[in-house]
């Protein structure tokens, strides 16, 4: 089987490595507008050879693993060039523009929405890791809308590299995603922007930074590349998420402006069922 990643950072390379892993004898190619990512991509060895787009035509399988606002444009110029029998899907944070982009493409058959939710704070290719995906969830969305033998192509891959499949529609995994992932991010930017702004000596920050602070600003070193047009493209849920967020703060504030710490207490213990919900995750 021949596989083209277009887009050879984290996401792309680190998809590509664990495939090859489980199917040692397919061929991976890759494109990518920049040069230094083509060469980085070549030497760490998760593709074989850099392609042209007209190439795509040879693929039997070609992952989108760019920025959501140009997969919105790049993914139907793909599906012009496959050929027909080929599946395309993409790996990108939001689904529902994603879906609409191609959802009266003559091919929309041939392509999958997915969202593999796994992922660190590091981009490009010196990022792609073995094993990233392993135990991860894969959200699948518009799943009937896909040509049934290449759905389960899709799934023999995922499951091959240790993925657990969901399904839900596009409109639902955008808002929970606002949730679970997307307000997360935010936090930590607005966290780390709000250390910096306050603790100008930089050394005071390293030293006294506890595992707590790094652990939480994590997500504040992902690629604002990437992140900004996530937010764009699902701004009426991360509106809605980051509403409630500041509801809940300024709440939190009141309650110490007012010496209520049996509130805050209460609200803290409240929140430790989130142990609950997320063992075995951490």
């Amino acid at each position: 089987m021949k596989v083209a990643i277009i887009g050879l950072g984290l996401i792309g390379g680190s998809l590509a490595l664990d495939i090859k892993k489980a199917f040692p004898t397919y061929k991976f190619f890759g494109i990518d507008k920049d040069k230094t990512h083509q060469s980085k991509a070549l030497e760490i060895g998760f593709v074989e050879q850099i392609i042209s787009f007209e190439d795509l035509s040879e693929m039997d399988l070609v992952v989108v693993a760019i920025p959501v606002n140009f997969a919105i444009t790049v993914l139907p110029q793909v599906l012009d060039v496959v050929n027909d029998t080929a599946l395309v899907l993409d790996v990108g944070s939001t689904k529902s523009p994603i879906c609409k982009s191609v959802e009266n493409h003559a091919k929309r058959r041939q392509f999958l929405a997915t969202h593999p939710i796994a992922g660190t704070e590091f981009s490009g290719p010196n990022a792609a890791i073995t094993g990233l995906y392993n135990n991860k969830t894969n959200i699948i969305c518009d799943v009937e809308k896909t040509a049934p033998q290449l759905q389960k192509l899709a799934v023999k891959l995922f499951e091959a590299i240790g993925m657990h499949i969901r399904y839900m529609n596009p409109e639902a995994h955008d808002r929970h995603i606002a949730y679970v992932s997307h307000l997360s991010h935010i936090s930590s930017f607005m966290l780390g922007k709000t250390v910096l702004e306050k603790e100008k000596n930089e050394r005071d920050i390293f030293d006294m930074a506890g595992s707590g602070f790094a652990s939480t600003v994590r997500l504040a070193k992902s690629s604002p590349k990437m992140w900004t047009p996530i937010f764009q493209q699902n701004k009426e849920n991360v509106l809605e998420t980051l509403s409630e967020y500041i509801t809940n703060l300024q709440k939190f504030k009141t309650f110490m402006e007012q010496d209520n710490f049996e509130a805050v207490y209460k609200d803290m213990e409240d929140t430790n069922y989130i142990k609950q919900v997320l063992k075995g995750i951490y």
